[in-house]
């Protein structure tokens, strides 16, 4: 007679879980897979009907991403042979590069303004999320309450407010201003992700600490920062996911100077309209930085998960 366990699951039941889980992964995934195929088609391919899935990639996409692009004469192409593979490609077009494009200096943007508000909010709430688990703060749950109701509010609620004091105070288009903006709106669910891990890290290893002679901020350091690295890792990640892909407030406080990613992609332009591919390519290429991000700390987002959801 074989054993039989009343909570681990039946094959049965593993296998039906798994074929859900592989149809979920598909769904999901389809979206972005046609996005990464879009790259690689020709504007004419791009607005087939029925959508081609056979099809000859070409880079025609990435190189409309990455250059500007002026139509000429004739007389002048002729004059003017093409000096490289992506210089073809647009003379074949009847066209010339005339100069780089902005998505670089957009996506460095995102970079600069995703990660530097993601530090701040992670530090931050690290600090203020130290405080609330470990000392007795008046009015704490009330606090705690006030912190969080600010990630309530829709960003179009207090769009208005926002635009005329960052007018007022002149951040409007600043990396600093958007820094500090993603870095308020963060910093609710970074206080209340890290004080629930702050919660779980038994209070006995500071205390022998302190017995050892560390200080209040040598222990904070050495002991409490390394068990808390589980969740430091998950909510940093949760912070970038949403400073990266914010879209109401860079379009409304950004134009030129720090403009993010998101409002620019939309926006490229090509010869008949909408060039798809370019902005197939460019969703492309924005991911891949939060994607790699996530796929790093892949292990302390599982682990910080499903922290604290057992107790012995």
């Amino acid at each position: 007679m074989s054993a039989y366990s009343v909570t681990a699951p039946s094959r049965r039941q593993q296998w039906i879980a798994g074929v859900l889980v592989a149809l979920y992964a598909v769904i999901t995934l389809l979206p972005l897979l046609w996005i990464f195929t879009t790259g690689f088609k020709s504007p004419s391919d791009a607005i087939a009907y029925p959508p081609k899935l056979a099809f000859e990639p070409t880079l025609e996409g990435y190189v409309n991403l990455f250059t500007t692009q002026t139509r000429q004469t004739e007389a002048y192409l002729a004059e003017n042979p093409p000096e490289s593979w992506y210089e073809e490609m647009v003379h074949a077009k009847g066209m010339v590069i005339a100069g780089p494009s902005r998505f670089g200096e957009r996506f460095l943007n995102s970079v600069i303004i995703g990660f530097g508000s993601t530090f701040l909010s992670v530090f931050l709430g690290t600090l203020a999320a130290y405080a609330f688990s470990r000392y007795r703060v008046p009015l704490k749950d009330d606090l705690l309450f006030f912190i969080l109701s600010t990630r309530m509010m829709p960003p179009i609620a207090v769009a208005i407010p926002i635009f005329l004091m960052f007018r007022s105070l002149g951040l409007s288009d600043t990396h600093a201003g958007m820094i500090l903006l993603y870095t308020a709106v963060n910093l609710s669910l970074s206080v209340w992700l890290l004080k629930g891990f702050m919660d779980e890290i038994p209070r006995e290893y500071e205390e022998a600490a302190l017995i050892d002679g560390y200080t209040r901020f040598q222990a904070f350091r050495k002991v409490v920062l390394p068990q808390a690295a589980t969740g430091i890792a998950a909510t940093a990640i949760f912070c970038l996911i949403f400073a990266w892909n914010e879209y109401a407030f860079a379009v409304l406080l950004t134009s030129g100077t720090a403009q993010t990613a998101p409002p620019f992609i939309p926006t490229i332009i090509g010869v008949g309209g909408q060039d798809w591919p370019a902005v197939a390519a460019g969703a492309t290429l924005f991911l891949l930085p939060v994607m790699v991000f996530t796929i790093l700390l892949r292990k302390h987002l599982l682990r910080g998960i499903t922290f604290g959801a057992v107790r012995k």
